[in-house]
This record gives C-alpha cells, sequence and structure tokens, in this order.
C-alpha cells in the first residue's frame, strides 16, 4: 500500500517537478581550502580511490555545507563521508547519524548495519579518529530525539533514496526530516540515475536506480523545493542495463567475472542525480 501511494505521489507531482526552469542547473562554486584540507588528510588514504567517481569536495560544496553546521547523515554505513563532514564541521558543529526505522525487521543484515545506531554509531567513529570534529550523535527514526526539531541545516541523503523508496521507509524518514530542519534547511541528495524513458521495473530502486523526475516530484510531495541540480557526479559511461542493477559496477562489482571485471572498471561507479533541495514551509 505505501509503495502505491508513494507512486502515485510521483504521479500526480511530477508535472510540477519537471517544469523547472533550466536556470536551476547550479554551477560549482570553488572548493574552501579547509575542505580540501580534509580531503587530503592521510586517515582518507584508504577513501581517497573514490572521490574520482563521488567528488566529495564539489558535492559538499554545491549542496552548501559549512563548518560549525548541524548536519545529517542518512545511513553513513562504513563512514566513507563521516570522515570528511566530522573534520570540517568543526568542533562548534554536530554530525548526527540518521537510520531508517526497523521495527518487526527480520532480516540480520539490516539490524546489524542499520539498526541501534543510537548506541553503537559513536563507538564506532571513535575508532576513525576524526580528532577535534564535530560533535557526534545518531538515531533510528522510531527513536526520533524531539530535541532535534527545527534545529539541523543540511540533511544529506548519499544514494539511499532507492532504499528509502523500495523498502518502504521513505514516509517516515521525510516527515522526521521536516521535522528535524530549520526554517529554510536543505537536503542535498544523490543517487544512481535511470534514463528517463526506462520502465518502472528499471526505476523503482530494486536495482539501485531511480528517475531523476521521480526524486523530484516525491521530494516535492514531501514538502521539499528544487533549489539546483548539478552534473558533477554524472557519468555518461554507465549503460544501466546491468542484470543485477548498479551493484555489477564498482565497489561492489557482484557477479563480476574475469571477462566482465575489466568492463565494469573501465566504466567506473554508477551515473548519479546530484539535487539539492529546500524544505517549504
Amino acid at each position: 500500500m505505501r509503495m502505491m501511494l508513494l507512486a502515485a505521489a510521483v504521479s500526480l507531482a511530477a508535472p510540477t517537478a519537471l517544469s523547472l526552469p533550466a536556470a536551476a542547473q547550479a554551477q560549482q562554486a570553488t572548493v574552501d581550502p579547509a575542505l580540501s584540507a580534509v580531503l587530503a588528510h592521510s586517515r582518507r588514504d584508504g577513501d581517497r580511490a573514490r572521490d574520482q567517481y563521488r567528488h566529495p569536495g564539489e558535492t559538499l560544496t554545491f549542496f552548501q555545507v559549512q563548518p560549525g553546521m548541524t548536519v545529517v547523515d542518512y545511513l553513513p554505513a562504513s563512514g566513507w563521508f563521516t570522515r570528511i563532514l566530522v573534520p570540517y564541521l568543526g568542533p562548534q558543529g554536530q554530525y548526527i547519524a540518521m537510520g531508517p526505522d526497523l521495527t518487526g525487521e527480520t532480516n540480520q543484515y539490516f539490524l546489524n548495519s542499520m539498526g541501534g545506531l543510537a548506541d553503537k554509531f559513536a563507538g564506532q567513529a571513535a575508532g576513525w579518529k576524526l580528532d577535534e570534529g564535530a560533535r557526534i550523535s545518531a538515531f533510528n527514526t522510531d527513536g526520533y530525539p524531539e530535541n532535534l526539531d527545527g534545529t539541523v541545516d543540511r540533511v544529506l541523503i548519499f544514494r539511499e533514496m532507492h532504499n528509502q523508496f523500495r523498502f518502504g521507509w521513505l514516509h517516515d524518514d521525510m516527515l522526521a526530516i521536516r521535522k528535524m530542519l530549520k526554517p529554510g534547511g536543505m537536503v542535498g541528495l544523490t543517487d544512481h540515475r535511470m534514463n528517463e524513458d526506462a520502465p518502472y521495473s528499471m526505476t523503482d530502486g530494486n536495482k539501485g536506480y531511480m528517475r531523476e523526475s521521480d526524486v523530484i516530484a516525491l521530494m516535492d510531495a514531501y514538502g521539499f523545493d528544487l533549489v539546483g541540480k548539478s552534473e558533477v557526479n554524472a557519468n555518461p559511461k554507465d549503460t544501466k542495463d546491468y542484470p543485477r542493477g548498479v551493484w555489477e559496477l564498482p565497489p561492489s562489482l557482484a557477479g563480476a567475472t574475469d571477462e566482465t571485471r575489466p568492463k565494469r572498471l573501465a566504466i567506473g561507479e554508477s551515473d548519479r542525480m546530484t539535487l539539492l533541495f529546500r524544505k517549504r514551509d
């Protein structure tokens, strides 16, 4: 039922989202030297190989993230962006990891990797040696801290909206995100981008991909206006036709063989939309 309601929201909201003028195609600003220094730190030696695909400096600049902000990072997983954001936000900032409501979930992988963030994430982050960075806290949507209402500057969703959509987390997550954001607060979002003329079977998130127009429409339905788009994470080499979905590309390389691995590595990571939204009053 929830998936049907979300699909209906896309259908109803799409004309509004697609009418956005071309001027909304935002350009990148110069990366803050302080952010460049964080990106060059030795703690990221194991992360840096992905910079050529994820463009963290340009992406966070486009999302207008600045030191001292309160930033919520949705499902930080192994902490690739955490190791950038916590030092960059600095001691006056606050970094908050957010996960979905897993009440009733039986998938042990989900429970282990995404559940109980309030109890375990800070300890995990301590192992990353983030020095004098932002204060760190965490929660899952079912344990939303009410004192968070209206205090957050940015919510960042890196390559997770397809999971929010296909697993039914999106509705509760978006209601919580609207509550936590300050007036005029913004959501920065990247995700794997499917062609606009692709069938629904390729765009429902189960292959990892969504249409950009559907993401914009969903965000509009939840009360977020599109501020701008960036092509910084675009990859025209991505053919988007993999039987196992986006996970056949790096870094997962699912099902790769001696024949297909070099081809997948040559493509690189997926073609991605990079979108910035503002909370609508």
